[in-house]
This record gives structure tokens, C-alpha cells and sequence, in this order.
């Protein structure tokens, strides 16, 4: 038999090659075995997971828990290919409840590294066994080692003998920031248990373990910041055997990478397509361009309906019902967004731990910043009738009350290009009136008196608007406050019924794949809804016969394709209502108020009002913020006075010293006399 033929030959592989092979796929670098243990304690039952490195993870990783540990007679086998003690049957896989159920985690890492793992089921902590896998066939050794009640697993030297893998680690600070990233997202999967992290004997964190509101408050201003939580919402919704809580960061609070986006679904941490796309269309309205959202979000549904075995480093799932999922993801965040309002600050921060319900299905206010009121849109006309241009131009005359003589118009064929000529026809400018009476102000914040944006004292350069509240003052940009009243209430009326739609004269043919054509036929009643005519004219055609009245003259055939990907993807498609809303924002940008108008009291205070009844009103169309907030305390942090001054100057006399009863002046810490 000649050499080829031989090296040709089918045969088994050694254990310990098929374990390496194996560990291709599940130890990519230190922060993977940190992973493959922590969710071994963590389903083992355990109360506190200590993580300790050297060199990043490269030199030494070791893994302590209090769980239920492992009997003498299971060691042997726990460094052994499929073995577990998590499933046993076919229907144990399809409703997989634990992070882990593979049984290849140790078995891989302890072939790439020289693994050693201590464990004791008894609460004596003189008993223990320890158990390693040596030589070719990965041959188990077991012997007594005193431990107390739980597991150790110490990993050293990782890819020792695998030098190709190991020259691909990076330096140890590289590799200690992805292991830092996954205690963190292992961290905020389990309130309930307390985490300790130490690199180079140094402890990094220490996070104990409470599974009420103030403790996990406190867990993740720990791990993502104080500024998360100051700049985040609350909410809590169950529909249909669907649980979604956690927090999602304000539209202004975003960030340049997608470093703070946390999912996870029963516990696990998941990074979904359908997930992400969820998210970012509940944010593609408010979220200013090339920006990321942040967020900490734990969905609850039944393992029966979710499929974790679907990669080998389960990251990602699969959902029987993925456009339910879609959907309750996308219009719960949407929601919660739309209904922020503009509020006062708490007077203590202690406020922020408030119980919650878990029953509940309302959204639960933020502690900072912001409240969510009931959704106060105005739009005209009922429901049921069909929207047209009219309808549109009633409601942008009745809004020019805080446009200038001067005004250009608000939009013409010519200035918005021919995408939009004839669609809607804006009014010609009107003048400004003489007064405007200001509407009744909403009920003021109780105890205050003073509403949530305040009231208005004086306007900036012709561009911001100074308003003074009940903790400090607010500086509002009133063109892009102005332009987010007008594209809300826009959207309300074109939105609010059926939109019109009109035949096309000459439909639109376009090639699509089978596939699209198939989808093309299901959905046409969601395409319908949207008004658009689809018809199926052969195996690999389709025809555009009506389109919505808006997009008459916008080139249908990319858009229609793109609505059938989402559709074939997602189960849902936006495409349509972005692309009429991108005419509308451009429509509310040239109608709103402009700098340099002059406005006054009484018009500012009524921009004001309108901020506080309007959806989404923190950000322009554009996701650029529309107001922001200076604290009594900043203000006097920046003249470095402290509240005890001002206090002084609002007494009517002087403060008299506490020994002789004498008037006296008192002083700042510089020595000068308090102004």
C-alpha cells in the first residue's frame, strides 16, 4: 500500500485531537474559558463566582463557586466528550433550561491547557477530590484534595501545546479587556449571585449579590457607569407569555461603538439578528446618525419556544414565533421612547430604588430626567377617514402661529426636489398675529407649582430659549423643539387612518427570485395595509400597481425590494413608513420656527407646553438633543458657591452666631466675604 493510500485510510481519532478539533470552536481566547466555567457554577446552583487571572488569562484562570460541586464517582467523567448532567433526552434538549448542556467545554479546554479541577459535594471542607486528564488518551487520575463545598477549575498555560493558537493571542491587556467584557455581561445575567474578579492578586470587582431594585441599580452603575442609569429608562411589560425588562438609554445618551448593548433571553447572553434589528428600528426615529444606542434588556419567554442550539458558542437563538418576538421587542421600546416626557428631578436619589411590580404592564418612570405620560397627540379628523393633502394643509396653517411674516415657504416642488413635487402642497405664509394667548399651562408638578420645562424668561441670540424650573433652568434649541411638535403631529395625521394611496398609470415591472415572489403572495395583505398593489404576473415578475399618494414620484422598485427582504427576514417591514416619514421630517424642518425670530413670553411658553405634550420631544427628527438642563448645584458648582449661601441670601436677616447671638458675615473657604 503506497503512502498515499495509507494517509487516505478512514480511522479514529485520538481523543485528544478530536478534543483540540473540538476546542477550535469553543475556546477562542482566555475570555472563552472564563465563559465555558462561569456557566457551569452558575447552573451548579452557585451563590458567589470568584474569577482570578494572571497575564490576562494566559498564565492562570481559575473559577470558584459554592454550588452543588461534583461526586467522586462523576469526576472521571466530568473531563470526558458528551458527558452531562443537564439533559438526558430528546426532550430535555427542546426545552434546554441551563447555560450549558453540551458537555465539550472541559473536555476542549483541558486538551489546549493543563487543566485541574477540585470540587466536594459535603460541607466538610477536609474532604474533596481532584481530578486531571493526562497523557495522549486524556486519561482521567483522580486523588484526594481538601475543598470546601463547591468547585475550583484551574486552567494554566492555555495552548500550550498548540503554539499556532497560542501566537494568535494579543497582548495581555487586549486579552484581559475581553475577559473584563464577558464577567461583565455574566455579572448582569444574575443579580442573585455575587461576583468577585482579581487580575495580577489584584481585586477589580466586588459585586454582592441582591436581587432587589436598589441592589441591581447599584450592580450596573458599578459595571456600566452612574451614567447609564441617569440617562435610562425603566420598563417592565408582559403580553402573551412574553416578560421584557431591564433599561434602554435616552436617544441622547448614545454612543459612538456599540459597547453597552446587553440582551438576554432566559439568562443567556445572546447577540440576535432579529434582536438587533428589533432595536434599532424602535430608535432609528430619535437616534442621531452613526450613533448606538445603550442598553440592558432581559427577555423571559418559555424554553420550549426558543432554540439555544443553533452555534457552538451559543450566542445566538432561535425563536419558533420570531416576528411575535420581533414585534413585542420593537413596539414595547418604541413605546417607551415615544411616551418619555420631559420631568422634574427627584429631590434624592434614593427614589430611584421604588418597587416594582413584575405584573405589571405599564412602562415605569426613569429616576432622573424624565416621565412617561399618557400619549396627548391632537390629530384632527376621525380615525377611519382616509388621509389627503388637505387634511395636511389644514393642519399646517393652524401651526403657522409661530412662523414670522417673513417666512419662506414651507415646502415647494422646487425646494424639496421632484421626489415629493404635488404630493402634499404647503400653505402660502401667513402673518404672524398680533398676540398669542397662551393656553391653560397642564397641571404643574405637585408641591412645585412650576411645570416640568418651567416658564420661560428670555430668549438667546434668536436661537435658544432660557426657562427657569423648579431645580435649575432649561435651555431649549427652539427651531429643533419646534421641528419635533410639527413632524409628531404630521405623522399623526398621515398615520392615523388609511393612507391614500393612488393606481399607477403604467405599473411598475420588476424581476424578483422565487423567493420573493413567494413572500410577495403572503404578505399581500400587509402590503395592502401600507397601500401598495403587488400582483404576481410570473414565476420571476412582479407588478407595482398603486402606490401611497406620497411616493407617487419616488423610485418604487428598490424600495418594494427591500420591504420583501425585511418581510422574507424579520417578518416585518418598515420601509414604506420610513420613507414617507423622511419626506414629512423634511417637510416639519422647513415648516418650524427659524432663528432669529423673535418670539415672546407668551409664544416661548407655548413651545414650552407643546414639548411637554409631545412624543419624543428630547430629540429633533435629525436625533440631535432639543433641550438640556443646568442644576441649581451645577450652577453653583461653576461659582463656586455651595447651598449654604444661597440659602443665606434668601433669609431675611442675617444668621446670628450660635455663642453671643451676634450678626455676623460669613465666609468662603477662600476667606472672602459671601457676596
Amino acid at each position: 500500500m503506497t503512502v498515499v493510500e495509507e494517509a487516505r485510510r478512514i480511522r479514529v481519532l485520538d481523543p485528544r485531537l478530536a478534543n483540540q478539533i473540538a476546542a477550535g470552536e469553543v475556546v477562542e481566547r482566555p475570555a472563552s474559558v472564563v465563559k465555558e466555567l462561569v456557566e457551569n457554577a452558575i447552573d451548579a446552583g452557585s451563590t458567589r463566582i470568584e474569577v482570578e487571572l494572571e497575564a490576562g488569562g494566559a498564565r492562570l484562570i481559575r473559577v470558584r463557586d459554592d454550588g452543588s460541586g461534583i461526586a467522586e464517582d462523576d469526576l472521571p467523567l466530568a473531563l470526558s466528550r458528551h458527558a452531562t448532567s443537564k439533559i438526558a433526552s430528546l426532550e430535555d434538549l427542546e426545552g434546554v433550561a441551563s447555560l450549558g448542556f453540551r458537555g465539550e467545554a472541559l473536555a476542549s479546554i483541558s486538551s489546549v491547557s493543563r487543566l485541574e479541577l477540585v470540587a466536594n459535594v459535603d460541607d466538610d471542607p477536609r474532604s474533596g477530590w481532584r481530578v486531571v486528564a493526562e497523557g495522549r488518551q486524556m486519561e482521567p487520575r483522580v486523588s484526594p484534595a481538601p475543598h470546601p463545598r463547591g468547585t475550583s477549575v484551574t486552567v494554566r498555560d492555555l495552548f500550550f501545546n498548540t503554539p499556532a493558537r497560542r501566537k494568535f493571542l494579543r497582548t495581555e491587556k487586549t486579552e484581559y479587556g475581553h475577559v473584563e467584557e464577558t464577567f461583565r455581561r455574566l455579572a448582569l445575567s444574575r443579580f442573585d449571585i455575587a461576583w468577585v474578579l482579581r487580575h495580577n492578586q489584584k481585586t477589580v470587582q466586588q459585586l454582592p449579590a441582591g436581587d432587589d431594585p436598589a441592589r441591581r441599580e447599584r450592580r450596573i452603575a458599578a459595571l456600566l457607569g452612574k451614567g447609564f442609569l441617569d440617562n435610562a429608562l425603566h420598563l417592565d411589560l408582559a403580553v402573551g407569555g412574553l416578560r421584557l425588562w431591564g433599561w434602554v438609554g435616552l436617544p441622547t445618551h448614545s454612543r459612538a461603538q456599540a459597547d453597552q448593548q446587553y440582551f438576554f433571553v432566559n439568562g443567556r447572553v445572546v447577540r440576535d439578528r432579529l434582536v438587533a434589528h428589533a432595536i434599532r428600528q424602535a430608535y432609528r426615529d430619535v437616534l442621531f446618525h452613526g450613533r448606538h444606542p445603550v442598553f440592558v434588556l432581559y427577555l423571559e419567554v418559555d424554553p420550549m419556544v426558543v432554540d439555544v442550539n443553533v452555534h457552538p458558542t451559543k450566542h445566538e437563538v432561535r425563536f419558533r414565533d420570531g416576528r411575535l418576538v420581533h414585534d413585542f421587542l420593537f413596539s414595547s421600546l418604541h413605546r417607551a421612547l415615544a411616551e418619555a416626557r420631559p420631568a422634574e428631578r427627584e429631590a434624592q436619589a434614593g427614589d430611584m430604588a421604588e418597587e416594582k411590580n413584575p405584573d405589571s404592564s405599564a412602562v415605569r418612570e426613569p429616576a432622573a430626567r424624565w416621565q412617561q405620560q399618557p400619549i396627548a397627540l391632537h390629530p384632527s379628523g376621525d380615525s377611519s377617514e382616509r388621509v389627503t393633502a388637505d387634511r395636511v394643509r389644514a393642519f399646517m396653517s393652524g401651526y403657522r402661529a409661530l412662523h414670522p411674516e417673513h417666512e419662506e415657504r414651507l415646502l415647494t416642488p422646487q425646494a424639496a426636489g421632484d421626489e415629493i413635487a404635488g404630493a402634499v402642497a404647503p400653505p402660502p405664509p401667513a402673518a404672524f398675529p398680533a398676540k398669542v394667548e397662551s393656553p391653560a399651562l397642564p397641571a404643574a408638578e405637585e408641591g412645585s407649582g412650576i411645570p416640568p420645562l418651567g416658564f420661560a424668561i428670555a430668549q438667546l441670540h434668536g436661537i435658544y430659549i432660557i426657562s427657569q424650573t423648579a431645580q435649575g433652568m432649561i435651555i431649549v434649541d427652539m427651531h429643533a423643539a419646534h421641528e419635533r411638535i410639527v413632524y409628531e403631529r404630521m405623522k399623526a395625521q398621515v398615520h392615523g387612518g388609511a393612507l391614500e394611496a393612488q393606481p399607477l398609470l403604467v405599473p411598475v415591472s420588476m424581476a424578483a427570485s422565487h423567493a420573493e415572489v413567494a413572500t410577495a403572495e403572503a404578505e399581500r395583505e400587509a402590503f395592502a395595509r401600507l397601500g401598495v398593489e403587488l400582483d404576481v404576473a410570473g414565476p420571476e415578475t412582479l407588478l407595482v400597481r398603486q402606490v401611497p399618494t406620497l411616493l407617487v414620484d419616488a423610485d418604487v422598485e428598490p424600495l418594494i425590494r427591500d420591504m420583501l427582504g425585511d418581510l422574507e427576514r424579520y417578518g416585518r417591514s418598515d420601509r414604506l413608513e420610513a420613507h414617507i416619514n423622511e419626506l414629512l421630517a423634511t417637510m416639519a424642518c422647513h415648516g418650524s420656527v427659524r432663528a432669529n425670530r423673535r418670539l415672546t413670553t407668551a409664544e416661548m411658553n407655548v413651545l414650552l407646553r407643546d414639548m411637554e405634550r409631545t412624543e419624543r420631544s428630547g430629540q429633533c427628527n435629525h436625533g440631535r438633543p432639543t433641550w438640556t438642563e443646568m442644576s441649581l448645584k451645577q450652577l453653583d458648582r461653576l461659582f463656586l458657591r455651595g447651598s449654604e449661601e444661597r440659602s443665606y441670601h434668601v433669609r431675611k436677616t442675617p444668621p446670628r452666631h450660635p455663642a453671643d447671638g451676634s450678626y455676623r458675615r460669613r465666609q468662603d473657604r477662600s476667606g472672602h466675604h459671601a457676596a
